[in-house]
């Protein structure tokens, strides 16, 4: 037997360093840490969040801390993890990576952030983080689609996790395999997060898999060993997770880095309807606002994926939580539609559960286009057409909405989403200030002082 799957992650990680980096990956990694900030801090006062922050706050004497973001306070060093990750991800407003599996890297980025500030590195050790993090969770989804065996897509970012926060530790291969063999025999979460109606764990599971990562490495750090070969024993992750079927882990950092093929969201929906989103408000641009009177019936052409993530479930044809509306399809072209935007607002519970997007719902159609298919991963096709009364129509498409990696965002897009998400909580002179520093995130020493200046309260 050759080298296990955790091995050969534990020794591209270690190996990984910062001069390997190209300057165009460095970017991406500059624009996702200001995106996962701009993200989190717009979220603050939710709900899950604020719950999973008081629950940190209880943990302030810990001596392995780090802070909790939007504020100027340290908490126990997981539960800051658990807590920023909530916010991160509470939108679903964070980055995508597309393949067998669909997950959201940045997930990973509060407990890189955390080892960041226990071990106090300097932030170079925040992008080789950042870098192994994503490389390895998307090799994962690259090799194998967990959903098919019920499994979330979480379970790879707890892998992830813990090899990037063990990068910023600075654990040796011996001891980032520990970290993954921990993470690996821990990671296994249920896919019943995202089906049904959705509850506020849709928006949380990856934070506690990010949190299950970051303590996996700290344990690995002090020399606690997990069991092996975690992959491919007996009773290891492929005979049990995956009953049976086993995958080729594929090389890490081959043909280019995987963070290069990450899409920042450009509206806070899940990522498959993003393409929707704009066909619909092409169709806006067009005829106006759509008034469901007006509107004879929509067809939408989607693929599979999208189809049975966001579409199959009776609970998206009628959602009753902010979790279930930003994951609905029929929902979110309605919103489209009506209103000519997308934003915050559209998953507050007057907007999705009026009767004007509820009368539009029902006139549409769902289809899965086998072209779609074809184009699936690396494009995003939704097609909308509507029929108005009056005899007119329209039909549009996309393929690679704004922030898709094939038309992603440049800096000032990042600049403009972050900026709109923080002006709820934080000025905007600190908010430029953190803008200019995370820029040259290379520079920074400290990460304290960085994260501290967009601290909404102590």
């Amino acid at each position: 037997m050759g080298k296990t799957i955790a091995r050969r992650i534990a020794e591209w990680v270690h190996s990984l360093s910062i001069e390997d980096i190209p300057d165009d990956v460095v970017e991406e990694v500059k624009k996702r840490f200001i995106d996962s900030f701009g993200v989190a801090i717009g979220a603050y006062r939710e709900e899950p969040v604020t719950i999973a922050r008081s629950i940190a706050r209880g943990t302030s004497g810990s001596r392995i801390a780090a802070t909790l973001w939007g504020t100027r306070s340290l908490a126990a060093a997981d539960h800051a993890d658990f807590a920023n990750g909530c916010a991160v991800r509470y939108f679903d407003f964070n980055d995508t990576y597309l393949s067998k599996e669909a997950l959201h890297p940045s997930d990973s980025i509060p407990a890189i952030v955390a080892a960041a500030e226990i071990v106090e590195a300097p932030a170079t050790k925040i992008i080789e983080g950042i870098v192994a993090a994503y490389e390895v969770i998307g090799a994962l989804a690259d090799a194998y689609s967990v959903r098919s065996r019920g499994l979330d897509h979480t379970v790879y970012i707890n892998i992830g996790a813990a090899a990037g926060a063990g990068k910023v530790l600075g654990l040796d291969a011996d001891r980032l395999e520990q970290a993954i063999n921990i993470a690996t025999n821990t990671s296994l979460a249920l896919r019943q997060t995202r089906a049904g109606e959705l509850s506020m764990w849709k928006g949380c599971a990856a934070a506690h898999a990010s949190r299950n990562g970051l303590f996996s490495a700290l344990l690995a750090w002090k020399g606690m060993t997990g069991p092996s070969p975690v992959f491919e024993g007996e009773f290891g992750f492929f005979n049990v997770a995956l009953c049976g079927d086993k995958f080729e882990l594929p090389e890490l950092g081959k043909p280019q880095f995987r963070i290069m093929k990450t899409s920042i969201k450009y509206w806070p929906v899940e990522y498959h309807s993003m393409s929707a989103v704009e066909a619909a408000l092409r169709i806006v641009d067009k005829l106006g606002r759509i008034r469901p009177e007006d509107v004879e019936e929509i067809n939408i052409d989607t693929f599979t994926v999208s189809y049975k993530i966001i579409v199959k479930d009776p609970e998206k044809w009628d959602p009753k939580t902010r979790e279930t509306a930003d994951h609905s399809l029929p929902y979110i072209v309605a919103a489209a539609l009506i209103d000519g935007k997308v934003w915050l607002d559209t998953f507050k519970p007057e907007r999705y559960l009026a009767d004007d997007v509820r009368k539009l719902m029902a006139k549409m159609k769902v289809n899965v286009d086998p072209k779609a298919d074809e184009l699936y991963p690396d494009g995003i096709l939704n097609r909308i057409t509507v029929k108005l009364r009056d005899g007119r129509v329209v039909t549009e498409e996309s393929i690679y909405p704004p922030g898709h990696f094939k038309n992603p965002l440049d800096r000032r897009g990042v600049e403009e989403k972050f900026l709109r998400l923080v002006a709820r909580y934080v000025d905007e002179e600190r908010a430029r200030e953190f803008l200019l520093r995370a820029w040259n995130l290379e520079k920074v020493e400290n990460i304290h002082g960085l994260i501290k200046l967009l601290a909404v309260e102590d």
